[in-house]
């Protein structure tokens, strides 16, 4: 659950002005403040020691040698969360909206496999959960803007998802024609022991991985081994070009921003079409050409 800063305000607003569930509030939920933005930070830095507390433990070495201080780490942590959590539902005005939110939600189940792991032991390794919590990241460092160039990609890959899906057929069908020549070519050698086998390796070779676990041995098959890696470079830009001009597309119509336009008051540039005040200097818009 997050809020807005117009959604932040018309919280406070309706908070006790000397309250303590109002100032721990704004240490919560403040993004937009000072306190708040230190807040994330610190939770951000705590959800980091956590995660890499797991992936260290995973290590045999290092679990045998410092998997006492990674578990006291590990708890130290949870309960930190879990005062974090219960403090949320606290101070927020709607509990049940932010228990059931998202982020509220991941909130929970970053803390849960913590204590879950004093019933099961396996349980613990489910606490990489808790990096779901680094989304916190694009409030904290304002990345937000960034989700409208992302909503340009997904409207691409929507509307090229016809092309997408022709190409992937077509590939499907190549790939098939291709295993089973190849297994007919080189006659069960080279590992080239079945249709599916042999289609796997045209899938590895016509995507230019090529683990090497299946080889042509005869000369013809060579010959079309090299064919086909050939036409996997070309395969590969075709799904590229097809996004690309679609994300192309999506940019060039895009009508939120007008960059050939100026304030006259404060010459900053960038404002949306249907902009009334300036966005740096809050001065009326009058547009002029730049020179």
């Amino acid at each position: 659950m997050t809020f807005t800063e117009k959604e932040f305000h018309s919280e406070i607003d309706k908070l006790d002005d000397k309250s303590l569930k109002k100032k721990v509030f704004i240490i919560i939920f403040g993004t937009h403040t000072p306190a708040g933005k230190l807040f994330d930070i610190i939770l951000l830095i705590l959800i980091s020691i956590s995660v890499l507390a797991v992936m260290l433990e995973s290590v045999h070495y290092i679990q045998s040698t410092y998997g006492h201080l990674l578990r006291v780490v590990e708890w130290v942590v949870t309960i930190l969360f879990t005062i974090e959590y219960i403090a949320r539902i606290l101070v927020v005005l709607k509990p049940r909206k932010y228990i059931f939110s998202f982020l509220g939600v991941i909130d929970f189940l970053a803390i849960l496999p913590t204590f879950l792991s004093l019933v099961v032991a396996s349980s613990q390794g489910l606490v990489i959960i808790r990096a779901l919590r680094l989304l916190r990241v694009f409030r904290v460092l304002k990345l937000d803007r960034f989700v409208s160039e992302a909503q340009i990609l997904g409207r691409a890959l929507v509307a090229s998802r016809h092309k997408i899906t022709v190409f992937g057929l077509f590939l499907l069908v190549i790939v098939f024609i291709l295993g089973s020549v190849m297994y007919f070519v080189e006659g069960g050698q080279g590992g080239f022991n079945s249709i599916p086998l042999s289609i796997y390796w045209a899938i590895v070779t016509l995507t230019t991985v090529g683990f090497g676990d299946i080889t042509p041995v005869t000369a013809l098959g060579k010959m079309i081994a090299s064919l086909i890696m050939l036409l996997g470079y070309s395969i590969i830009a075709i799904p590229t070009g097809i996004v690309g001009a679609e994300v192309y597309r999506g940019i060039a119509s895009d009508p939120r921003d007008d960059r050939t336009l100026i304030c006259q008051a404060c010459g900053s540039e960038g404002h949306r079409k249907d902009s009334v005040y300036c966005r740096k200097c809050g001065e009326k818009l009058e547009f002029s050409k730049p020179n």
